[in-house]
């Protein structure tokens, strides 16, 4: 594939876009309760972590957005408030919970991240190596949330496939509107 398709261009800015501020505000929802209710200084510093991460790639989607001229989701602001209640959520469970939210999220991410490369001409190279870049952070705070006590076993297996298909759900609407 030699030169990306301008529609295609323009929902992969979109939903990464969307999907970058999503994982902060699932994050700052974890660190609202972690902060106030549930006193996890430990699992606080991680998530603290990975927010700076997904900071950095929102960053560079906003630039993106005005460089190009693409008009954000117009869902922007249900996903906020459904990021913040997720993470707030998950984080009022515990520990667990908390994690496979960030497991169960980044794992979707990977794929679609995966996908999007798939899609990406030669003639967006700049592009291709940051989401290559950025899939390898999702991943990598995919592997930190397991190591920190993620599971899908269980009773957790109903909220992993939740939680996945609330993530897909979201990309496959964020993309077109």
């Amino acid at each position: 594939m030699e030169k990306t398709n301008q529609k295609t261009l323009e929902e992969i800015i979109r939903v990464d876009h969307a999907g970058e501020r999503g994982a902060i505000k699932i994050y700052e929802g974890q660190l609202l309760a972690l902060k106030t209710i549930k006193q996890d200084n430990n699992l606080k510093d991680k998530i603290e972590e990975m927010k700076e991460h997904e900071k950095e790639h929102l960053e560079y989607f906003e630039k993106e957005i005005q460089k190009r001229k693409i008009k954000p989701t117009y869902l922007l602001p249900l996903w906020d408030v459904m990021g913040v209640a997720l993470g707030f959520g998950t984080a009022l469970l515990g520990k667990k919970a908390a994690m496979l939210c960030t497991a169960s999220v980044e794992e979707v991410i990977e794929d679609h991240y995966q996908n999007q490369l798939k899609k990406l001409g030669n003639d967006e190279m700049d592009l291709k190596a940051k989401i290559e870049k950025f899939k390898g952070q999702e991943a990598n705070h995919k592997n930190i949330a397991y190591e920190a006590g993620a599971t899908n076993k269980g009773v957790y297996s109903i909220m992993d496939k939740i939680i996945r298909t609330g993530s897909r759900i979201a990309i496959t609407i964020s993309e077109k509107i």
